[in-house]
């Protein structure tokens, strides 16, 4: 893996050693595919299942060179069509190693895409471009899993916010995938979302295509102790340590959330010369809320008022356990319930604010804090 020069990373995956802990979750996961189940993985955004993914697949492939493992991120995808165009993309080209006896076996399978084949000159990997049409992209589904199945490699196929299949507007796409996945002998699963009770849904309820067809696994924050020991180890290399209450002021703030801590600890590590203490937290806190501050502007100014108040008023609590409750609405004074809960729906439906077994909280944290500190209410 590359030498970067921070190594709280704040995108994409650099390296086992730049990975913060989850020694349980990766192992977990590890076993799971190994023993030829597939697993569902469920955690809010920015929590870091994207990045798990990634370390458990390069743990695999760095012990079993032979197995394939593939990653796709479908929460951009609006259809059934750019759900396989995108799965086509990942996986075909990719699956054997590069050959001109393996090219002309693909485009004698997707004769009828008119598959055009190219080499990255940088990576060396090839590129598959296909020719899908709409009116078609079932059959198209069926012949890349038809694809997988001859090959007889044993494939793990990570599919990132995997609730996205429900926005669809093609019928049925849930029934479709399982009644294709049940019959791949060698290909296993990783379904990752960050709706909880929609994930749930899907895998929990009886009358759902993928009920019971997975383990399912919950993601939380890393361990606090882990983590600052994880963040000492590089901070001690500029001569600097973060004590106990400095580290936990940060967690607290991001509400145990690795991407925000890692967001904070990234700035931290640029001012090198600067005692890390809650004073250099607060510095570096102002500084990212000021850099978002035309973004969070932009979003207030897309709400209608109702959500707009409703917004504030979440973000002042901080997590709201009966945003509907009297109480809570008289105190910010909003409107009838009616429209509070109207204004909630659009919230959610926006992904502005999740709910969680506690209440109602502002999604992104940095946004909240942003909300808190300019838009008193």
């Amino acid at each position: 893996m590359e030498k970067i020069t921070n190594p709280f990373v704040l995108y994409g995956y650099k390296g086992p050693e730049y990975f913060c802990d989850r020694k349980v979750e990766t192992l977990r996961l590890v076993n799971c595919l190994r023993q030829e189940q597939s697993a569902t993985l469920v955690a809010p955004r920015r929590m870091g299942k994207t990045g798990l993914i990634h370390h458990v697949f390069n743990m695999i492939q760095t012990e079993e060179p032979e197995v394939r493992c593939f990653y796709m991120d479908i929460f951009p995808t609006h259809s059934l069509e750019e759900f396989v165009r995108l799965f086509a993309e990942t996986v075909i080209g990719r699956l054997d190693t590069p050959s001109q006896a393996v090219f002309r076996n693909i485009q004698a399978f997707f004769s009828s895409w008119r598959p055009k084949i190219s080499i990255d000159p940088v990576t060396g990997l090839p590129s598959v471009s296909l020719d899908i049409r709409s009116s078609e992209e079932r059959e198209s589904l069926r012949q890349i899993f038809e694809y997988m199945k001859q090959s007889s490699r044993r494939c793990y196929v990570a599919i990132d916010e995997f609730q996205q299949i429900l926005s669809y507007p093609q019928n049925g796409v849930e029934a479709l995938l399982r009644s294709y996945i049940q019959f791949l002998p060698n290909v296993y699963f990783i379904f990752s979302g960050s709706q909880r009770h929609v994930m749930e849904q899907m895998f929990l309820a009886p009358n759902r295509p993928f009920f019971q067809s997975t383990m399912l696994m919950s993601l939380s924050g890393i361990d606090r102790d882990e983590y600052r020991s994880f963040a000492n180890a590089f901070l001690s290399q500029q001569g600097r340590s973060i004590d106990s209450d400095s580290f936990s002021y940060i967690y607290d703030l991001a509400d145990g959330i690795t991407w925000y801590i890692q967001a904070i600890l990234h700035k931290i590590y640029f001012y090198s010369d600067m005692d890390v203490d809650r004073k250099t937290v607060d510095k570096v806190l102002d500084e990212i809320l000021n850099e978002q501050s035309a973004s969070y502007q932009n979003f207030c100014a897309w709400l209608t008022g109702n959500q707009y108040y409703l917004l504030k008023a979440i973000a002042s609590e901080g997590c709201v356990a009966s945003p509907l409750s009297r109480k809570f609405i008289s105190d910010y004074g909003l409107p009838a319930i009616s429209s509070v809960k109207t204004a909630l729906k659009a919230l959610e439906d926006r992904q502005l604010v999740r709910r969680d077994s506690t209440g109602y909280t502002v999604s992104d944290i940095f946004f909240g804090l942003w909300l808190r500190r300019n838009c008193r209410v």
